[in-house]
């Protein structure tokens, strides 16, 4: 049962073993005890020696093999929770299959993408990915290298896409590949991302580089580029249009430079000669000819660079038409007013460079991006503008490598790295080399991944807080069922004795001390945002101060205590116990950070949604919210400490002083109130935790919260048949010998479909059904349902460490039931049975 809480994913384990060696092994053993019937005293005697002597060997052989690593106890290697964990929680989806199609395992991402629940609905790759012929014939493909043994990768794109994906369509990067697992014949493990983003980007970049080519294409300027054979690899659309040229010609070796230079410009052009590594740039007035034979005079400034054994390479060759009214004046101050539009206008940060790191040039993007790198006052370098001054002082090595490959013309990756500046800022920088001699070196493009990097940040942190939940869950519920154990027969126990018997403040230590565990896993349920809530319509001016002369008891005499109200505080839909706990925690953590006294200071407020930003929180969603913030002058949380203050029995207090839940606690009640918590604090200044509410406008629907009182039981005896179904022997029998002992007939079952059967052989005779939540093979829930189809009207009474919400959802709707939590207590227990039954 602990499986199905701690893990969405799917797992079947096999155990492997030798039935064969037993048998021997228990062959020997009878004979052994033969043989020393039969012989005589001092042969068996002799004969029990060697055999004490051979299995005394064979121990300290299997001890020592045990203790190199030779031998390992069955499933202690499978065991590796860590790996389970990263497995179970990854963010691509895993399912391990062996020959025949059989399951293995599936991950939950695996299980979410195929809207399975676990085994018995679950659905092979095949299946999972049906469509168009394309696709199939790529998941055969990939089936076909699975059966093989072999590695294979596909891209997919489905339409529509896999369950839970956003838009019309999806890619997904499907891999394959063998899995050695001893106990699974030629076992495969596959592997699916969603890579929809991805291509989206690809897209994106693809768009803007057609963007870039059709603004060369058609700039009010010609454009191409030829090597030294004078083949023409590219010519702008501008030019072609000059020169009545079809671009499906160019770059297929079609065109050559003297196809349309006239006379000897072209081996004018292709004199220009330069050393190896120079770049050269040359301007020359020569005339074109159309492909009617009409020519057209330009000037043309041609640029060519060289690799260090001296070859020309591919070169950049500006044309500005000097036909007659063409104003080749103007038109080049249009078409270098234009370069600079855009040059100013993109969104991506420039700057051209030379090797040294100087700036000859950079766009407005550039000087919001890196502003510190155009400030000459905080440079050396006799004035200039050095880029290194915006770049953080461990990462400026690598951008100086990245600028000095740029100049040999090598190709470069992108350099991720941090700026200086206020707040921690990053940016990924693309370095090409610009050829432009003594002037710059390099040219730089940078983008700024601050807000990709934090929310690549705070997503990391949300999947730890929401894997950790899910454990502490997991454990919580299994603690209950104990913990009822432990509960219920100490009751039974104490029903038995006098106070004056020696044993009873005995037993009463064992159900304080089972109290106090439970409230612990009452902290745990609150952090996994599986506890049982109750909102109501809450003022919070009101509640504060109803908790007033607590939270001055709470802080102490040395501690003064302030409480702000806002004015016209909007109203926030909160369960009040659970809030009040809340507040207090917070209070008390105050208290503890001023050992020596101070100020702790409550307030109120409405934040708008221009309010939000303020917050410098990129979760935070805008919205209308109740603030309420707590904030002492203590000693401040170090900022190692502040990642790790959520997390449960994370405490930096004394061994005894704190449990380490009190802020795992806080952020789970938050949390489950779709509300927002924030820490924000200041070595020896103090800290400020602020807590945010969804403001909650009433409907008149809405039907006034009933406060249903507590019935006392006077008399806890009664009559009736009551069906028990809980998985949990213990918590079983308790509750079969605590309602026996009350007078009711108890009949017992050990899951839902048990339950079913009890009930069919006793027609009309169950009067209550008290039944657990998670059970195997059928939960209470679909139990319920079952029931109600088979016409039985029998109350129901659910019994549940998690909270009632989490369940109700999937019970027939307008059903009613009763709902107890675990852990209870025998008391509890009667009362609710009454209850239900009078």
């Amino acid at each position: 049962m602990s499986d199905q809480v701690t893990s969405a994913a799917f797992h079947r384990t096999e155990r492997s073993g030798s039935p064969a060696l037993v048998l021997i092994f228990a062959a020997l053993l009878v004979a052994a005890a033969v043989a020393f019937s039969i012989l005589p005293r001092d042969e068996a005697g002799t004969l029990i020696l060697c055999l004490l002597a051979a299995l005394a060997v064979v121990g300290i052989f299997a001890l020592f093999a045990y203790a190199v690593g030779i031998f390992q106890f069955a499933g202690r290697a499978v065991k590796n929770d860590m790996t389970r964990l990263i497995c179970d929680s990854g963010p691509e989806g895993l399912l391990v299959t062996e020959a025949g199609g059989k399951f293995i395992y599936a991950n939950e991402t695996y299980l979410q993408l195929a809207q399975a629940q676990g085994a018995s609905d679950l659905r092979g790759v095949e299946r999972l990915f049906s469509g168009s012929p394309e696709v199939s014939e790529a998941v055969y493909r990939l089936a076909q290298a699975a059966r093989d043994g072999k590695r294979a990768t596909e891209e997919l794109r489905l339409s529509p896409p896999l369950a839970g994906a956003v838009g019309t369509v999806g890619w997904y990067r499907v891999r394959v590949r063998p899995l050695a697992l001893p106990s699974a014949k030629r076992a495969s493990l596959w592997t699916i991302a969603d890579i929809t983003r991805e291509r989206e980007r690809h897209e994106n970049v693809f768009q803007e580089l057609q963007h870039a080519i059709d603004f060369l294409d058609h700039a009010p300027a010609g454009f191409f580029s030829c090597d030294g054979k004078g083949d023409v690899s590219y010519m702008n659309a501008t030019l072609a249009t000059w020169l009545d040229y079809d671009l499906a010609h160019v770059g297929s070796g079609g065109l050559k430079l003297t196809d349309f230079v006239a006379g000897g410009g072209g081996a004018l052009l292709g004199a220009v000669g330069g050393g190896p590594g120079e770049v050269l740039t040359e301007q020359f007035d020569v005339d074109l000819k159309k492909r009617g034979g009409q020519n057209l005079p330009v000037r043309v400034i041609h640029r060519v660079a060289f690799s260090r054994d001296g070859t020309p390479g591919p070169s950049r060759t500006l044309v500005i038409s000097r036909a007659p009214g063409e104003e080749p004046g103007e038109d080049l101050r249009a078409a270098e007013v234009r370069f600079a539009r855009v040059f100013n206008a993109t969104p991506v940060a420039i700057a051209i460079v030379d090797d040294a790191g100087s700036i000859s040039q950079s766009n407005p993007a550039f000087a919001r991006l890196m502003p510190e790198a155009l400030k000459s006052s905080r440079l050396e370098q006799g004035g200039l503008k050095s880029i290194f001054a915006g770049i953080a002082e461990r990462d400026r090595q690598a951008l100086a490598q990245a600028i000095r490959a740029a100049v040999t013309g090598s190709d470069i990756p992108p350099v991720d790295l941090n700026l200086v500046g206020e707040g921690e800022r990053s940016a990924r920088l693309f370095v090409s080399g610009s050829g432009e001699p003594g002037v710059g070196g390099a040219t730089i493009y940078a983008l700024d991944t601050t807000e990709q990097r934090t929310l690549k940040e705070n997503f990391d942190q949300a999947q730890k807080m929401q894997a950790i939940g899910q454990l502490a869950g997991g454990v919580a519920h299994d603690f209950n069922n104990v913990l009822t154990a432990i509960i219920g027969f100490s009751d039974l126990l104490l029903a038995n004795h006098r106070p004056t018997d020696p044993s009873f403040q005995d037993i009463m230590q064992i159900k304080q001390n089972a109290n106090r565990a439970a409230g612990l896993v009452r902290q745990l349920l609150a952090f996994s945002r599986r506890q049982t809530l109750r909102p109501q319509t809450l003022q919070l001016g009101d509640v504060m101060s109803d908790l007033q002369m607590l939270m001055r008891r709470l802080a102490g005499e040395k501690i003064e205590l302030e409480l702000r109200h806002g004015r016209d505080l909007w109203l926030v839909k909160a369960d009040v116990n659970q809030f009040e706990q809340v507040i207090i925690n917070l209070v008390v953590n105050a208290r503890d950070a001023m050992p020596d006294g101070g100020t702790i200071t409550l307030r109120t407020y409405n934040v708008t949604p221009a309010d939000c930003a303020s917050f410098r929180e990129d979760v935070l969603i805008p919205a209308e919210y109740v603030a309420i913030s707590v904030t002492d002058t203590g000693t401040g949380i170090p900022p190692d400490v502040l990642n790790k203050i959520y997390l449960p029995f994370f405490t930096t207090k004394e061994v005894g002083k704190g449990t380490g839940l009190g802020l795992s606690m806080v952020y789970g009640i938050v949390k489950q109130t779709e509300g927002y918590v924030f820490c924000d604090s200041t070595v020896g200044k103090g800290t400020t935790f602020t807590i945010l509410l969804p403001r909650y406008i009433p409907q008149e629907s809405d039907e006034p919260v009933k406060k249903e009182a507590v019935k006392a039981v006077a008399d806890s005896t009664g009559h009736g048949t009551i069906l028990l179904v809980e998985d949990e022997e213990a918590v079983r029998a308790f509750g079969a010998r605590a309602l026996s002992s009350r007078g009711y007939t108890v009949l017992q079952a050990g899951s839902g479909l048990e339950a079913l059967e009890v009930v069919e052989s006793n027609p009309g005779k169950i009067d209550l059904v008290v039944s657990d939540v998670v059970m195997p093979e059928m939960d209470g829930p679909t139990m319920f349902g079952e029931l109600r189809k088979r016409g039985i009207t029998a109350k129901v009474i659910f019994v549940s460490g998690y909270a009632e919400d989490a369940f109700a959802r999937n019970l027939p709707e307008g059903e009613d039931f009763g709902f107890l939590p675990k852990p209870f207590s025998l008391k509890q227990l009667i009362e609710a049975v009454k209850n239900a039954t009078s």
